[in-house]
């Protein structure tokens, strides 16, 4: 999990001005006023619009979000069509994007290479004779972003803020988590044999007969489980402390003998690296005794998979079908692949991801929006502060530096104020699976370029053209993307209690996420330190466990429980969000408290909220998600922090014997 990214991972732009004007904010037709909100208030707020929204065949998980993604995708496309249509002058910025998206849609140049775009990667494959040339093999694809075996990236030092330096991280495995080769449930059964059936797949499309091909993926298969094996869990990784593990050349190698790390380090270019962050040292141990021990033509299979995997998209579509077939159906349970021109689409905005977003401002982005939303996170900001200010479980020297925390965060909305430079970015007609390939060495030394220097503050990690949220405790700062204000979390002419139920929570769950589980070991410059008493840190921890215990409860499908330790710090910032975003919103209203439509202000602020976790889920797709996802899914996201709040209770009459009603000594009071 990248650590840093918090909230939802949903790319979508602004709703055109007329569909604002026909969808209401709260709108009776999402509802379903047959259930009671005591009852089941997902169903209550949301059972409408699950009904009258089924689930497209190309989609494992459909909400509203997924709403404005193909609303966004539609408006993308009518800049894609504008520029792939013109001439351009050679290394213009419309001359890239036109030229990556085009190759990508040129399916009978694809169809008519073939493999050919492989074969230079297996060519280094096939010449490997030593685990030496092994270790090089894997850094050379490394600076391409392909990354067999682990991989690297550079951001800031967790107890030096200010500095850049590297991280090495464990990976290299096929499917999502260690946690699908080790265990042996039959749903994981089913999951490891349709991948061995995958790997057979890759081997028989690249040349190789039906038997050596189940050889291969035999093989190929034991070498990751034996990687999976020596892998930290994801629980595990939840803690900083745990992945904070700092070293120099001399330490790994002592710690890890049998890899190269020098060698490596000069390989993609950064030389001495000084110290350097290993958040898994005993994956890296393992791993290093695997390349010493396991047989070469093993790891020579293992390099074969990786890339095929890893390009498929960008190949033949029998590479593109078998690569659907896995990580599409089997995994997430989509019946269908979403249409090519938004495959192609997607990728080039990968690629462009910035150079797409300054475009996008300025066709899409209204000004006002922005001034409205700094006025929303200062309001935000004061709730925060009182709340604090009142907690009756912590004490004084750890109010204080919490507040000193909170008045510290930075506040970032819209569009980065400079833009990434593309020149150096090669895009052309000719290839795309070479437009790929390019992109990724372009992303990786402007990444690795970053080690050993100070963080720049102004970067933004994300694109404004994508609905995204996050908290970089690193630099103790909120962002906001351009395109999440919009409906549903923002509507420019709605009443302040939808824009404070939806945005508004947002804003707040951003806000507490400096101040979760993991979030609240940073101090107000964002290094990782213990500013807490241990008394207040143990009185936290009390509160937590008993948010733990209720998502636990939670029953995701047939006998599948919700990991109330997974998700724990997304469900603090749920619960923080809610709260202190009702309390901002009642400064706000100031005893006006006039209904609307029949819903009183306090009701519009909960169905608003609600609103924005109305969705529709395949039973593979929660089973996939409650293993690897650390947020709860969207109907536990309503549930879940609901329950615990007075505000709700008194908005909607809920009574003992409700299920949404908590005795209040099992509620979570935290901020």
């Amino acid at each position: 999990m990248n650590r840093f990214v918090i909230l939802m991972m949903i790319i979508s732009l602004f709703a055109c001005s007329e569909a604002k004007k026909v969808s209401p904010a709260i709108d009776p037709l999402d509802m379903d006023t047959s259930v009671s909100p005591g009852a089941d208030f997902d169903t209550y707020a949301n059972g409408g619009w699950k009904k009258r929204n089924p689930m497209p065949d190309d989609k494992s998980r459909y909400g509203t979000f997924d709403q404005l993604a193909d609303l966004g995708e539609e408006q993308l496309k009518v800049l894609f069509d504008e520029i792939a249509k013109g001439t351009y002058p050679e290394g213009s910025i419309e001359q890239k994007i036109a030229d990556f998206y085009n190759s990508g849609m040129d399916t009978a140049a694809i169809e008519a290479a073939g493999i050919e775009p492989l074969k230079p990667f297996f060519e280094q494959v096939d010449g490997l004779t030593s685990t030496n040339g092994l270790q090089k093999l894997v850094a050379d694809w490394h600076q391409m972003h392909i990354n067999p075996m682990f991989g690297i990236y550079a951001t800031s030092d967790e107890k030096n803020s200010e500095m850049v330096v590297a991280y090495l991280s464990q990976g290299g495995l096929g499917m999502p988590d260690r946690d699908y080769y080790m265990k042996d449930d039959e749903r994981t059964k089913e999951i490891q044999e349709q991948y061995r059936l995958y790997l057979e797949k890759l081997f028989t499309l690249i040349g190789e007969t039906s038997e050596s091909a189940k050889t291969l993926a035999s093989t190929v298969y034991n070498l990751e489980a034996k990687m999976a094996a020596v892998s930290m869990t994801r629980l595990e990784q939840r803690d900083p402390h745990k992945t904070y593990n700092k070293m120099n050349l001399e330490g790994l190698t002592k710690r890890a003998p049998g890899y190269d790390w020098k060698a490596y380090f000069e390989e993609i270019g950064v030389g001495d690296p000084g110290e350097f962050v290993v958040q898994q040292p005993e994956f890296f141990v393992g791993l290093a005794k695997l390349v010493s021990t396991e047989p070469l033509d093993s790891w020579k299979a293992y390099m074969k998979a990786r890339v095929s995997s890893r390009l498929a998209a960008y190949l033949t579509q029998d590479f593109v079908d078998a690569n659907f077939d896995f990580y599409g159906r089997t995994l997430s349970g989509n019946v269908a692949q979403r249409p090519r021109w938004k495959r192609v689409q997607g990728a080039t905005n990968d690629a462009l991801s910035e150079a797409i977003g300054e475009m996008y401002v300025k066709k899409y982005f209204p000004p006002e929006a922005k001034q409205r939303m700094i006025t929303l996170v200062n309001n935000l900001k004061v709730a925060l502060g009182e709340r604090i200010k009142n907690l009756d479980w912590m004490g004084d020297t750890t109010k204080q530096k919490a507040l000193e925390k909170l008045n510290a965060i930075t506040v970032k909305v819209g569009y980065p104020d400079k833009w990434r430079d593309y020149s150096a970015l090669q895009v052309s007609k000719k290839s795309y699976v070479e437009n790929a390939v390019n992109s990724g060495k372009f992303d990786f030394q402007h990444m690795i370029g970053k080690v050993n220097k100070p963080v720049d503050k102004t970067e933004w990690l994300m694109p404004p053209q994508m609905v995204n949220a996050y908290y970089n405790p690193n630099l103790n700062e909120i962002v906001f993307p351009a395109a999440i204000l919009q409906p549903p979390f923002f509507y420019l002419n709605a009443d302040d209690a939808v824009n404070y139920g939806a945005i508004g929570v947002v804003i707040g769950h951003e806000m507490t996420h400096g101040f979760d589980d993991q979030g609240r070991q940073y101090d107000k410059n964002g290094n990782l330190t213990d500013w807490w008493t241990s008394r207040d840190a143990e009185r936290f921890n009390e509160r937590t466990a008993v948010l733990v215990h209720q998502y636990d409860q939670f029953t995701v499908l047939d006998t599948v429980k919700a990991d109330g330790k997974l998700t724990l710090g997304e469900n603090i910032a749920d619960l923080g969000g809610l709260n202190i975003a009702y309390q901002a919103l009642s400064h706000v209203l100031k005893g006006d408290e006039k209904a609307i439509d029949g819903f009183t202000p306090q009701q519009r602020f909960f169905l608003a909220y609600a609103h924005l976790w109305a969705q529709n889920i395949r039973d593979k797709e929660i089973l996939r998600r409650t293993k690897e996802d650390v947020h709860s899914l969207g109907r536990f996201r309503v549930l879940g922090p609901l329950r615990n709040l007075p505000a709700f209770y008194a908005a909607f009459d809920v009574k003992e014997g409700d299920f949404m009603y908590l005795p209040e000594n099992e509620r979570a009071v935290i901020w």
